[in-house]
């Protein structure tokens, strides 16, 4: 395969957290030896409440329902990328596409996304890299998480990454290699906890700012065994529905106050998992929520940088697009340090058009 020094990518990132799809338009060059990148043009595709509510249920369908809605899916993506594309200055290579995550148990050897890459590649006529996350089960390790080979290479001014998504995970630098898992449930929480308010999510945190912290509670989630067992470790929707969502009684206390409480234990991890460090760049949806960023900056004792809103807001999606030019490149795009797999790989199913 050719070796460019220039690729134009798109990457597209559908969360746990439900928000919509980020569509992030990208540009990588590689001088001597280093990446650079540059976020071209930008923009987030939030679901409807049909959307966010199929893909809530998803894990209950049968096999077929399954299958019907990971090619609707894939159609859906590929119509919101054209009409993207409609109004963006140069036109991408190829697509690096996640998918949206259903089931993730790396324990069963299992990790599934969907969202048809064959139907993205017809819908738009490009190629679409996909499927990013089973070559590394198969060898044996999490399938996450995987931004930090982007970590490593993109932003490697930072000495660590923290993104507040659904699942709240960190990338930490150790010379040249990195220390990275995910760290608890973050918004994927919150929002539950909002829903329950008819809102989709807590804007900047109010419903959480307003409640007291339950004491009980924080000892409950803070005493689960993922907390206790060491790297590597990733989590997904299963351990908020059997882990997480009994111990949220609605019944018992008020939303602000699980909110708080909640919020309360997403800082307590992350400053134990950064404790060491000297500062963190933040990211994510997270990022906006000001009272779970005013909780970390009381705890942590290190610098918190937060970007600007095209980072904090596209920061994956670049990285996954960065994850198509490893794959297309065939150089390793997860990293077994990180992921406990017996070898880097080059993960990705590559789809034509």
């Amino acid at each position: 395969m050719i070796q460019q020094n220039t690729y134009t990518a798109i990457g597209l990132m559908s969360g746990t957290s439900l928000d919509g799809l980020d569509i992030a338009l990208c540009k990588f060059s590689l001088t001597n030896g280093k990446w650079d990148y540059e976020i071209i043009k930008a923009h987030t595709q939030t679901y409807d409440e049909t959307w966010a509510m199929r893909l809530y249920h998803a894990h209950e369908l049968s096999a077929l329902e399954l299958s019907r809605l990971h090619v609707e899916m894939g159609r859906l993506h590929g119509n919101w990328v054209n009409d993207f594309l409609k109004s963006a200055p140069i036109q991408p290579e190829f697509i690096a596409s996640h998918g949206h995550t259903i089931f993730h148990q790396p324990h069963e050897s299992l990790t599934v996304q969907i969202s048809s890459a064959p139907h993205i590649a017809a819908t738009c006529g490009l190629p679409v890299i996909a499927d990013f996350r089973t070559t590394d089960v198969a060898l044996g390790g999490q399938g996450a998480p995987l931004v930090p080979i982007g970590d490593l290479q993109l932003f490697s001014d930072f000495e660590a990454c923290l993104n507040l998504g659904g699942v709240a995970n960190v990338s930490i630098k150790q010379g040249q290699n990195m220390c990275a898992f995910d760290i608890c449930i973050c918004n994927m929480a919150l929002n539950y906890l909002a829903s329950q308010k008819g809102m989709s999510y807590d804007a900047q945190g109010q419903l959480a700012s307003r409640g007291q912290i339950i004491n009980a509670l924080i000892e409950q989630l803070n005493a689960l065994p993922y907390f206790q067992s060491d790297q590597p470790k990733s989590l997904g929707k299963e351990f908020f529905e059997s882990a997480l969502l009994p111990l949220l009684n609605l019944e018992k206390y008020s939303i602000e106050d699980l909110a708080s409480t909640c919020v309360e234990h997403i800082a307590y991890q992350i400053t134990k998992s950064i404790a060491h460090v000297k500062s963190v760049l933040i990211t994510g949806g997270g990022a906006y929520n000001q009272e779970l960023i005013k909780r970390i900056k009381q705890i942590f004792k290190g610098e918190v940088i937060i970007p600007d809103d095209l980072t904090i807001q596209y920061k994956e999606a670049l990285i996954f697009a960065f994850l198509g030019v490893l794959r297309m490149r065939q150089e390793p795009n997860a990293l077994s340090t990180v992921t406990g797999a017996v070898r880097n790989s080059s993960g990705g199913a590559i789809y034509l058009p």
